[in-house]
């Protein structure tokens, strides 16, 4: 497929502006390759169809550096064309460190691995889209995160898990696709903006899924491996911890047990004959019914250090969620909290995970609300790896329908001081691993992308979720707007209407998703199983009911202090823990994830809760119409395809946020008794 909604942000649209094609021509005629492995043929192949796409010239292969008037190598390889400053420059990042500099009108790209080279040649792609000046270029980049992960939540009979476009692209009526042309395409979107690793099948792995690690399907997964390693990729499974039942009958999948521990043994043996570069596993385990350690009085690190064992003689690795709470919990009783679960479970484990274990944390303590707390839980076991792991696929957020930008977000949730080790422990610098001696630790998110849809997101403008986690967890101190104006320039065009346009309704997004849905920080008010619509007193799994917001005639919100609640401000260190704690004190937009307060609390904007509530209902249903006037006034200057599925998600936008600001008002209406002060209609 070559259509405009296929290639996401790869369109390498032709250059319109006269004075950067002529420039880009007369400096990209020739290249010199160093170097033939997977990645490197990628990044040849990458160079030269983008400048074929933009330039409408044939780049001409050379056999020697000096009559080329690009270059690109591994620096091992290609040293005599730099000065000792660049190569001592070089020498100081990580493997993944590349330089893109223009020297005498020749253009070098060179680093210190392969996937290095690969990412350079994005950089100067990238650069061209945006008809950047290449004279002078001089770009020294590594990335701030070792590991850049997507897990893919794909399942063996096609569906996807959480979603929302459409199909797996590696599975396909029980069996691993057979076609792997969009795989590789795939691999192309993420290496171009720095994805390092990635998980094919869903965390929750059912019976025949489990087989993935056996003969059955590792010739095919082999070949799904090799796709990705020529990208700079690294392949990993998700693994059902009773495998040793599933697959072979085994009476039990105690970690302690000998005769387990051996099957594991032979089994990531079995993996890495078929896939020597073989990442790892991730885990999910004792939580939400899938089997783990507990079943046999056994603790995470015990189920971790098992597989971790088995793992050392290859280098893999062991990703364990820290997802683990108890879903039938009854929420009738306050003092129960699911917040609380993650830091309750792993912190006293602290420094007793091997050195190959890295424990995977929700960047919140609940499940990817629309504005919860950080969980407490990053950065709080100084002898443990760890990873943040946010969610590209919209579960709680508009679920690829509603627009709903989540880089924003996620800048505020990096940004976030810990105070562990004083002030600016950030998670980002937690993540990255500058704050803690980490082995290992990174960024990881669930993929939004499907097999059906050939815009690969469902909504065109949620592609913009995946190029800005890339590209933030690259580089963490690029702005949620430079990131929006690349990604629509090399989407879109370099028009500036558009961009204009599209950047503000970008950036404004996630605060408009928040007004018409959850209202400071309560969360969870959407259809069980579905997470997509109001269903204010919703409740999933508990066998008694409940809701998760407490709302009774006096007010609403959780009641998470220390003296009268659950304690979960506790964990926090200070001066989190107070601030979060005083009900004074604490910001507005997390008021009620905190406290549980009279609806005529009065928020530091000076309004009580209840025309807070109703006046952001109302107003993000208004901010929705907008949005819509906003993107019909580039009819005449988005191609017709990707103009009308925007179209038509925004209208069913417009519908949901109708629905959720007439229920929720009325609701709270209802709850509270007390009328709107500007004596709107609510029904």
């Amino acid at each position: 497929m070559s259509s405009k909604k296929y290639n996401m942000w790869l369109q390498y649209q032709p250059i319109l502006n006269t004075t950067c094609k002529k420039h880009y021509q007369k400096m990209l005629t020739t290249l010199y390759v160093n170097g033939n492995a997977p990645t490197i043929q990628s990044a040849e192949q990458e160079l030269t169809d983008a400048i074929f796409t933009m330039l409408g010239q044939r780049i001409t292969s050379k056999s020697d550096m000096d009559h080329a008037t690009i270059v690109i190598g591994n620096i091992e390889e290609i040293s005599s064309l730099l000065s000792n400053d660049h190569i001592a420059r070089l020498a100081e990042m990580n493997e993944e460190g590349y330089l893109v500099i223009e020297n005498q009108g020749k253009i070098i790209i060179s680093g210190n691995s392969d996937a290095a080279v690969l990412y350079g040649v994005h950089h100067l792609l990238r650069n061209m889209q945006l008809e950047q000046d290449l004279i002078s270029l001089a770009v020294f980049e590594q990335p701030k995160n070792q590991f850049r992960m997507l897990n893919q939540w794909d399942n063996l009979n096609g569906s996807v898990e959480r979603g929302y476009s459409g199909k797996s692209i590696f599975y396909q009526n029980g069996k691993i696709v057979k076609d792997k042309t969009r795989i590789k395409d795939y691999a192309r979107y993420l290496s171009s903006v720095g994805i390092n690793a990635i998980s094919i099948n869903n965390v929750n792995v059912w019976e025949e899924e489990s087989y993935f690690i056996t003969k059955k399907y590792l010739p095919e997964i082999r070949e799904i491996a090799d796709i990705f390693r020529a990208y700079g990729i690294t392949l990993y499974l998700s693994i059902n911890f009773a495998s040793p039942m599933t697959i072979d009958g085994m009476s039990t999948a105690d970690p302690l047990n000998q005769s387990v521990q051996n099957w594991w043994k032979d089994k990531i043996a079995e993996i890495y004959h078929y896939i020597p570069d073989f990442g790892g596993f991730i885990v999910k385990a004792d939580s939400e019914n899938r089997p783990g350690p507990f079943t046999y009085n056994r603790d995470h690190a015990d189920g971790a250090n098992m597989l971790a064992k088995a793992f050392e003689p290859y280098g893999g690795k062991v990703i364990w969620r820290c997802f683990v709470y108890n879903h039938l919990q009854d929420w009738r009783d306050r003092t129960t909290d699911r917040a609380r679960a993650a830091y309750d479970h792993f912190k006293p484990l602290d420094g007793k995970f091997h050195e190959n274990v890295i424990l995977q944390i929700k960047n919140g303590p609940m499940d990817f609300q629309v504005r919860e707390g950080v969980s407490p839980l990053i950065g709080a076991m100084p002898n443990t790896n760890q990873m943040i792991e946010f969610q590209v696929a919209q579960e709680y957020t508009g679920q690829q329908i509603d627009l709903c930008y989540l880089l924003p977000q996620w800048k505020q949730i990096l940004q976030f001081d810990t105070y562990i080790k004083g002030a600016g422990t950030t998670i980002a610098e937690i993540v990255a691993g500058t704050i803690h001696t980490y082995k290992y630790s990174g960024i990881a998110a669930v993929s939004n992308i499907g097999g059906d849809d050939e815009n690969w997101t469902g909504n065109t403008l949620a592609q913009a979720n995946l190029y800005g986690y890339g590209r933030l967890i690259w580089n963490p101190d690029l702005s949620a707007e430079e990131i929006a104006q690349e990604w629509i320039v090399q989407t879109f065009g370099n028009k500036k209407e558009v961009s204009n346009t599209l950047g503000e309704m970008l950036l404004n997004s996630w605060e408009i998703y928040e007004n018409y849905t959850a209202p400071l920080g309560v969360g969870w008010m959407v259809t069980p199983g579905v997470h997509y619509g109001p269903n204010i007193d919703g409740y999933e799994y508990s066998k008694w009911g409940g809701t998760y917001h407490f709302a009774d005639r006096d007010g609403v919100g959780v009641d998470r202090t220390k003296e009268t609640g659950t304690g979960f401000t506790t964990q926090y260190a200070e001066p989190n823990q107070n601030l979060y704690n005083d009900v004074s004190k604490c910001p507005d937009e997390l008021l009620l994830f905190f406290h549980h307060v009279p609806y005529k609390y009065t928020l530091k904007n000076s309004k009580t809760i209840i025309q807070h509530i109703y006046d952001t209902h109302f107003k993000g249903f208004e901010q929705v119409e907008d949005l819509i006037k906003k993107w019909d006034s580039l009819a005449d200057l988005i191609d017709e395809e990707r103009f009308k599925n925007v179209q038509n998600r925004l209208k069913q936008q417009k519908n949901n946020a109708r629905e959720w600001r007439d229920q929720i008002n009325t609701y709270f209406y209802r709850k509270s008794g007390v009328a709107d002060k500007q004596n709107r209609a609510i029904y």
